[in-house]
Formats: structure tokens, C-alpha cells, sequence
């Protein structure tokens, strides 16, 4: 298992996996109070966390599917990059995408940490493109099957 080493600067527990095999961790507000969340605002929740990732791996925030589904809170840069060479607080960007007020409490999993094996690319100027079968066909070029 990787190794990331984490300063913890709030007051809820270390990120954690749920099952053996789950793909993110769950990622948890760290608030003194509690945020309220109208429709359609949008607002940087803060989890008191500060990690330290090897180099050729990032952490990607996403969203937690059942606050998606039941209640309409997303992760609004989906999926959220953390570098390797970040040290500041991890926040997570919640927007309200329902009709319906909602309130984010300290504690809650407010969002899930995926960690990834990531490389940097290097451009080449050239002057043509090697041709495919697709060639230059955009969205819903391949159709519907």
C-alpha cells in the first residue's frame, strides 16, 4: 500500500477506506459551524487536511454518489486535482445543484479522495497527425449503437 503522510489540522479522523477494495476514501467537513448551502451557491468546504503525495501520483476529489443522488450536492471541479508538491488544506468546492437549501455539518462525507498514478507529457511539434479511423470526428461522431 502507498504511503501518503498527512498532517492533520482539524478534528475529524484520517480519511479511511470503507471496504477492502473501495477506490476513494471519504473525505470529511471540518467546520465550527455549519455551512448552509442555497441553491445553486457554491462554497469552499474545508477538511483540515495536508497531505504530502510521492512523486507520479495525484489525489483527485470527486463526489460522494449519494449526496449527488439524494440530495444534489456535487464536487463542482470534478475531479479536483491535488499535485504532488501541494501542501496547502485540502478544500473541496460543494455546489447545490437542487432546489432545496442544504446544510453541510462538521463531520460529514462531504466528498471521496481518489489517489492515482499520474506522468507529465512532453509536446512534439510536428506538422501532420498520423490518420485514424475516427480522423477528426468530434462529439457524438461515433453515434448511437
Amino acid at each position: 500500500m502507498l504511503e501518503i503522510k498527512v498532517v492533520n489540522k482539524g478534528h475529524q479522523p484520517l480519511p479511511q477506506y470503507a471496504t477492502a477494495q473501495s477506490a476513494g476514501m471519504d473525505l470529511r467537513a471540518n467546520l465550527d459551524e455549519p455551512v448552509v448551502l442555497k441553491p445553486m451557491e457554491r462554497r469552499l468546504i474545508p477538511t483540515g487536511l495536508h497531505i504530502s503525495l510521492p512523486v507520479g501520483y495525484e489525489a483527485q476529489v470527486r463526489p460522494r454518489s449519494g449526496l449527488a443522488l439524494k440530495k444534489g450536492i456535487t464536487v463542482l471541479n470534478t475531479p479536483g486535482t491535488i499535485d504532488a508538491d501541494y501542501r496547502g488544506e485540502i478544500g473541496v468546492v460543494l455546489i447545490n445543484l437542487s432546489q432545496e437549501t442544504f446544510v453541510v455539518e462538521d463531520g460529514e462525507r462531504i466528498a471521496q479522495m481518489v489517489i492515482a498514478r499520474n506522468e507529465q507529457g512532453a509536446f512534439i511539434p510536428v506538422e501532420v497527425l498520423d490518420e485514424t479511423e475516427r480522423g477528426e470526428g468530434g462529439y457524438g461522431h461515433t453515434g448511437v449503437k
